[in-house]
Parts: C-alpha cells; sequence; structure tokens
C-alpha cells in the first residue's frame, strides 16, 4: 500500500507547484526508484487531463554513460533530447538515487563538459513552468544520517505533504517571505558575518525573488543575484558542497571585486580547483539565497533541502537565475551554505537584518 503522503506529494507538483491544465503535455522525469511517485504523479495528471510523458530511467544508467560514452555523448545532444524540450509544456522532476557516490569517480572534466552541452536544452526547459522534488531512498536517508522511516518523514514534513492543507502551508510561507522581501528592497550592500566569515556585496537594483514552492519542492527561501563584480571578503562554509557524487569540505573563498581569488578545502581541493576553472563564470557569484524553512533544520548532504535551512545563507558560484536580475553566466551553479545559527548576522546597508539565525 502506498505512503498516503506520496498520493498528497504528487497532488502538490501537479494541482500547486505547476497548476497543470486540460490537454498540456507534462514531462515527468525520474529514476525508477521513484516508481511510487512517478505513478501518483501520472494518475494526478490524468485527473486534471494533461498529457504525462513520463521519461523513467535506471539509476545506474548515468554512470554508465560516463563509462561507456564517446566523445559526442558528451559534447553533443541527440534529436531526441531536444525534440523532449520543445514540445513538453512543463516538466517535473524526481531526484531518487540508490548511491550518491556513484559518479565520485568520474573525470570531472567529462561532468563539466556535459553541463556545458545541456545548457542549450536546460535554457529551453526552464522557460515553460518546471518543478524539482525528491522521492525517499535508503541512500538519501543514509547520507542524512536518519533510518528510511526517518526519512520519509522528514521528506514529507519538509514538503508539507503531511499536512492536512499543504498549500495553504504554502501560501503562508510565501506570504512571510514576502514581508521579507518588503524588507529588502532598495538595499545596496548586504554584509555576511560569522566565524571565519566576513563578505560584503552589492544587490543594488536586483530583486529578491520569494520561493514558494513553485520550483522547488520543498522550497523556503528568498534569493537575488548580487552585482556580479561587487563581492568583496571572505567566507569559510559550515558544510560541505555535495555534488557529482563527492564532498568538498571546509571550503574557504576570498572575493576580491567580485572575482574568487583563493579557493581552499579540507577535502577535495583538487576538485574545486578543477570546477572553478570551467570557464569564466565559475569563479563569480550568481545568487545569494536566505533559508526560511522552519522545517528543515538538519544538513541532509541533499541541496535541495539544505539550502532552505532557516537561519542560514547560501551562496552559489557560477550561473545566474534569470528572474533574479543576475547576469552571470557558467556551466555550474554551486551552492554553498553558511550557517548563521550560532553567532552568524546579516546587515542590511549597515542595519542588523538577522543575528543568530533569527530576523530582528
Amino acid at each position: 500500500m502506498n505512503d498516503p503522503r506520496v498520493n498528497q506529494l504528487a497532488k502538490i507538483l501537479v494541482r500547486y507547484c505547476l497548476a497543470a491544465k486540460s490537454k498540456e503535455t507534462v514531462g515527468v522525469l525520474g529514476s525508477t526508484l521513484a516508481t511510487p511517485l512517478v505513478v501518483a504523479v501520472y494518475e494526478e495528471l490524468l485527473r486534471v487531463g494533461a498529457f504525462p510523458a513520463v521519461k523513467m530511467l535506471p539509476d545506474e544508467l548515468e554512470d554508465t554513460l560516463y563509462r561507456l560514452g564517446k566523445p559526442h555523448h558528451f559534447t553533443m545532444l541527440s534529436p531526441y533530447e531536444r525534440a523532449f524540450a520543445r514540445s513538453v509544456d512543463s516538466t517535473i522532476g524526481i531526484h531518487a538515487q540508490g548511491n550518491t557516490r556513484a559518479l565520485s569517480g568520474v573525470d570531472p572534466r567529462k561532468q563539466t563538459m556535459r553541463a556545458k552541452t545541456a545548457k542549450s536544452v536546460q535554457a529551453i526547459l526552464r522557460k515553460k513552468p518546471w518543478v524539482l522534488t525528491v522521492f525517499p531512498t535508503q541512500a538519501y536517508a543514509q547520507d542524512a544520517e536518519m533510518s528510511l522511516g526517518d526519512y520519509e518523514d522528514f521528506v514529507y514534513g519538509a514538503t508539507f505533504a503531511d499536512e492536512d492543507n499543504p498549500v495553504k502551508a504554502w501560501r503562508s510561507l510565501g506570504r512571510m517571505q514576502d514581508r521579507l522581501i518588503a524588507r529588502l528592497k532598495g538595499t545596496d550592500k548586504v554584509r555576511i558575518v560569522g566565524k571565519d566569515t566576513d563578505l560584503t556585496m552589492s544587490v543594488k537594483g536586483r530583486p529578491f525573488i520569494n520561493s514558494d514552492g513553485r520550483h522547488n519542492m520543498p522550497s523556503g527561501e528568498v534569493f537575488a543575484g548580487p552585482i556580479e563584480n561587487s563581492a568583496n571578503g571572505y567566507i569559510k562554509y559550515d558544510f560541505p558542497v555535495c555534488t557529482a557524487g563527492r564532498e568538498i569540505e571546509g571550503v574557504r573563498l576570498v572575493f576580491r571585486d567580485g572575482v574568487v581569488v583563493e579557493a581552499t578545502a579540507e577535502k577535495n581541493q583538487k576538485y574545486l580547483a578543477t570546477v572553478l576553472d570551467a570557464d569564466r563564470g565559475a569563479r563569480r557569484i550568481g545568487e545569494l539565497g536566505i533559508g526560511t524553512n522552519t522545517k528543515i533544520t538538519k544538513f541532509t548532504r541533499h541541496i535541495l533541502f539544505d539550502e532552505k535551512i532557516a537561519g542560514t545563507i547560501h551562496i552559489a558560484l557560477g550561473k545566474s537565475i534569470l528572474e533574479s536580475g543576475g547576469t552571470n553566466q557558467s556551466a555550474i551553479h554551486w551552492d554553498m551554505i553558511k550557517d548563521l545559527r550560532k553567532g552568524g548576522a546579516i546587515y542590511l546597508d549597515g542595519k542588523l537584518f538577522q543575528k543568530n539565525g533569527k530576523f530582528v
């Protein structure tokens, strides 16, 4: 018997996040490990009259691609991939991995090359409604240092799928974030202070966006694209950067006029350096985000959740998010999280905005 929260999450994705309509074609992308949620989404799309276009692959195929793929598999897109992106009206992406370290031995240059090649298709899909979520797996639970049952409770709590009226809960969070954005409006200088951290950047003229679950599920953040040459100072991140099957721990960055001029890590320093040299935009900031989801209190090694932890900020190196006003271009978008709950602070034009993770 399916967990009723799976069906509840499917309704959130279809009816709240996408507001899918009759006769629209909705792409559903996921691993076979996410079958219960894919089936529930498929059923919900049929109920609203949409055409589901399911693209569901075994989890191990990505590793197979990197092992056996020819050079053109990383530098060219197939006609099918282009046609899929053009044909769908919206997409629902469902992450579900059985081994989060499966790609740890892959040549990072191949990963960067593939990311660059996929940019054109991603640009097409990002102009249409989209949402990304997670289906709980043993691998994710292990990364989060939880049992599968506890991790399922965590996921469905963070997405409000365990609420009697999850849409009402998401709209309430959205209104709270609207109030934060009203306070942020007109800000020039943002200063972030904490342990081994004193970083200033400008968001002058850049809008803060209310991320209330329409694209990321779960969500709970407000974010903006800082002025590309404005970051100065240093920051030491409290949590590992978990990406492409690797953990980069103890990352410390020094910025001068918007560019990372020094980058060190206590673990996987070489990989950090390789990614920062991916392209001209990889050393600049594409996003400043402030987490607000009080249902997410613990670091889980999954960025979809971790960047939303209430009392943290995250700074993404690389590609700017279009609606945030940022102009930085890059094949990467790497979110790095700073925990401000113990001794941290955010200042807006010299005035205290948040202290120890609490808004003042």
